[in-house]
C-alpha cells in the first residue's frame, strides 16, 4: 500500500470550514452515497449541510482518512499542522494565494513553504485545487457539481486545472471515468506520484494527464516505467505551445511549462502518447479503455462515403498509422458482397448498396478484418435524435457487433461515431 492509498480510499472524511465550498463537499459525498463517516469542523456554526460540527480538529472522534480543507490560505497552514499532528491520512488544500500568486501576494511562496513544513509526512494535494473524484468507490472530495457516475472500471484523469477537470467530467462520449484528480500547485504531491498510485488499481485501464508543467522528471520516468510494466497506456495533453500559454501556466499553478518541443521529445522517449485537444484526449482514452494498446499501427477503415474514407486517410497522414492493402481473399468476399461497382480498398467506401442489410454489412465488416490489422474502425454519422429516426444506424451497430464475433477479433473492432 502506497502513502496515498488511505487518502484516495477513505473510510472517514473530514471537512474543515463551513462555507459554500465545504458544504458542497458534504452534499456531493451524500449524493454519491459515501458509506463512511463524514465529519465537519467549524468553531461557531451549529449545522453545516445537516451535520453538527466539531469545534476543533482535535475534537474529531478519530484521525480522518481524507480531509478537505476549505478555509483561507493562512488558516489552511494551521489546519494542515493540526491534521498532521493527529495522524490524518491526507488532505486536499483548496485555497489559492500560494506560490502561484507570488506576484500578487508577496508572501505566497513563504506560505507554501510553511504549509509543506506543517504537513510533515502527511500527504497533501494542492494547494489551489478542487480535490478528487473516486467513481469506483463513491468518494467525492470535491466542492462543486460534476458530471460523472459510479463505474466498475475506467480511466483515471489527473489535471493541473480544476476547471478543465470539471469540464471533463461533463463529457457525454461514453468514456467510463474511474478517478479525476486535480493537483494545483503540486507543492508536495505531484501528478507522477498520484499517477502511479491510481494505475496500481486493477480497475483503472489507462491514465490521462492534463499537464501545464512537468512536476519532476525522475518521478515522470518512474510513472512511465510503472505504466509500461502494468501494460496500461498514458496519454497527455500538455499546454504551453505558445508564449501566452507558458505565462498563463506560471500564474495559474506556478508551473514552468518549458519547451514544447522538449516536452514532445520527452513524451516520445517515455512512451507517453500526446494529443493537442480535449476532444482528442477523451476519444484517445476511450479507445485505450476499450481495446487497450494496439500491437501495430495498422487499421482497417469502413464507411459508406467516399468523403469519409478520404478523411480517415488524411487523419493518418503524417503519422505512423497505415491502412494495409486488401488480400485476394478479402477482395473475393467483398466483391461477392458489394457487387461490381464498389472500388475495393482500405479505407473502404462500401457505398449505400448494402445500407440496411444487416447480413451484408456484417459480412463486409468481418471481411475487412484480418491478422494484418490491429484495429477495425466503422465510421457512422448518426442523425440528430431530437429530429430524426435512426433504426438503420442501430442496425449498423448490430452488424459491427456480429462482425466482431464472426471475425474472432472482438477486442480489435470498434465504431467511430461522428
Amino acid at each position: 500500500m502506497d502513502r496515498l492509498t488511505r487518502l484516495f480510499n477513505p473510510r472517514s472524511i473530514a471537512v474543515i470550514g463551513g462555507g459554500a465550498w465545504g458544504s458542497e463537499v458534504i452534499r456531493q459525498c451524500q449524493k454519491i452515497g459515501f458509506a463512511g463517516d463524514i465529519w465537519v469542523v467549524h468553531p461557531t456554526k451549529d449545522d453545516i449541510a445537516g451535520l453538527a460540527p466539531f469545534r476543533a480538529i482535535e475534537d474529531l472522534p478519530a484521525p480522518p482518512d481524507a480531509v478537505f480543507i476549505g478555509v483561507n490560505r493562512h488558516a489552511t497552514v494551521d489546519a494542515v499542522r493540526s491534521l498532521s499532528s493527529i495522524g490524518a491520512g491526507g488532505a486536499i488544500c483548496f485555497a489559492s494565494g500560494f506560490r502561484e500568486a507570488v506576484h500578487e501576494v508577496g508572501d505566497g511562496a513563504d506560505l507554501q513553504d510553511a504549509m509543506l513544513s506543517a504537513a510533515g509526512d502527511m500527504p497533501i494535494i494542492g494547494p489551489n485545487c478542487y480535490g478528487f473524484l473516486n467513481y469506483l468507490d463513491g468518494i467525492t472530495l470535491w466542492p462543486d457539481q460534476h458530471g460523472g457516475v459510479p463505474t466498475d472500471s475506467g480511466v483515471a484523469i489527473i489535471a493541473q486545472s480544476s476547471n478543465v477537470a470539471i469540464n471533463l467530467t461533463m463529457q457525454t462520449r461514453g468514456l467510463p471515468v474511474a478517478y479525476v484528480v486535480t493537483v494545483g500547485n503540486q507543492a508536495q504531491t505531484g501528478l507522477s506520484e498520484i499517477g502511479q498510485s491510481l494505475l496500481a488499481n486493477p480497475k483503472v485501464t489507462a491514465l490521462g494527464l492534463y499537464i501545464e508543467g512537468v512536476d519532476d522528471l525522475e518521478a515522470l520516468v518512474a510513472l512511465a516505467e510503472t505504466a509500461r510494466d502494468l501494460g496500461k497506456p498514458i496519454v497527455a495533453l500538455k499546454t504551453g505551445q505558445s508564449e501566452q500559454a507558458q505565462r498563463a501556466a506560471i500564474s495559474h499553478t506556478a508551473s514552468l511549462a518549458g519547451s514544447d518541443a522538449g516536452a514532445g521529445a520527452l513524451f516520445d522517449r517515455l512512451g507517453i502518447g500526446r494529443v493537442t485537444s480535449l476532444s482528442a484526449f477523451l476519444e484517445t482514452l476511450k479507445l485505450l479503455h476499450v481495446v487497450g494498446l494496439l500491437d501495430a499501427p495498422r487499421i482497417a477503415s469502413m464507411s459508406c462515403s467516399g468523403g469519409e474514407a478520404s478523411l480517415m486517410a488524411d487523419m493518418a497522414h503524417g503519422s505512423d498509422v497505415t491502412f494495409p492493402p486488401l488480400t485476394q481473399d478479402q477482395r473475393d468476399v467483398l466483391r461477392e458482397t458489394l457487387g461490381p461497382i464498389v472500388t475495393l480498398s482500405n479505407p473502404l467506401d462500401y457505398h449505400t448498396f448494402i445500407w440496411g442489410d444487416e447480413t451484408a454489412m456484417t459480412a463486409t465488416f468481418a471481411a475487412m478484418m484480418s491478422d494484418q490489422v490491429a484495429l477495425g474502425v466503422v465510421v457512422l454519422d448518426f442523425p440528430r435524435q431530437d429530429r430524426c429516426a435512426s433504426p438503420d444506424w442501430d442496425l449498423a451497430l448490430r452488424a459491427v457487433a456480429h462482425a466482431q464475433k464472426t471475425s474472432g477479433l472482438a477486442n480489435r473492432c470498434t465504431e467511430f461515431t461522428g
